[in-house]
């Protein structure tokens, strides 16, 4: 089915999600005007969005298209994109990216909220590597996602592997979660679910650690600020007798 275009015009910015007519599983959410949400059927690219678009068709069925909301300005859309791929979880779309801005304003819990907005600064005394996760970070990630993007891999130098006995996961200039580490590998050479980039640590001497999440630290430190400490080590990450800075962006 397709849509005039004076239809399309008077929708202005809308909302749609693709579903699969027979389960009613939404795979796809999106954010577009015009004939953006049609746009999906006659892409050639090896995604999982594709994929499921043709395992739909080769079974004879259509995928079925909804409007959640239109007439809206471009913000306004794009806001609501990001909430409901919040809401229905990353993990159960095919869609490759969380939704716009979803990482600084997107699902959190009261904890995270409190943190964003009122935050009081971190005086941290043990020896910690504080990683800012820029580009890797976003509310709601699971645990395991959090750690693993937390933990490799790392320009480490024989002594901060040597001294640093636990690990920061920073946000927004805020500590996201604590661990302690136990003991360092080189980069790629450790079991991990999220293997995304090609290391050759050897060349790169990047490292990453094995570790679990620390309680003490939580309660001393989780939801803090750290941003005073990128600030004051601007031209030397390296300048703390206790904590060492890394930014991943």
């Amino acid at each position: 089915m397709k849509l005039s275009r004076e239809v399309l015009k008077k929708m202005k910015h809308y909302v749609y999600l693709l579903s699969d007519p027979d389960t009613d599983e939404i795979f796809y959410v999106g954010e577009g005007k015009g004939s953006r949400v049609f746009s999906h059927f006659k892409e050639t690219e090896d995604s999982n969005k594709v994929r499921q678009i043709r395992k739909i068709k080769s079974q004879g069925r259509e995928p079925r298209i909804e409007i959640l909301a239109h007439g809206l300005e471009k913000d306004e859309a794009l806001k609501i994109e990001t909430a409901v791929i919040d809401l229905i979880g990353k993990n159960k779309l095919t869609n490759k990216v969380r939704g716009h801005k979803s990482s600084a304003f997107g699902r959190m819990d009261l904890d995270q909220i409190k943190a964003k907005y009122t935050s009081d600064k971190a005086n941290i005394t043990e020896k910690v590597l504080l990683i800012k996760l820029s580009t890797t970070f976003s509310y709601g990630m699971t645990p395991l996602d959090l750690y693993e993007h937390t933990r490799s891999s790392w320009p480490v130098s024989p002594a901060g592997r040597k001294n640093v006995t636990h690990a920061f996961a920073v946000y927004d200039g805020i500590i996201q979660e604590t661990y302690n580490v136990l003991q360092w590998f080189e980069a790629g050479t450790t079991y991990m679910k999220r293997r995304d980039i090609d290391i050759d640590s050897h060349k790169s001497q990047r490292w990453e650690f094995i570790g679990s999440i620390s309680e003490e630290m939580r309660k001393k430190y989780r939801y803090k600020s750290v941003e005073h400490y990128w600030k004051k080590s601007s031209e030397n990450s390296h300048s703390y007798p206790f904590t060492y800075t890394f930014d991943n962006k």
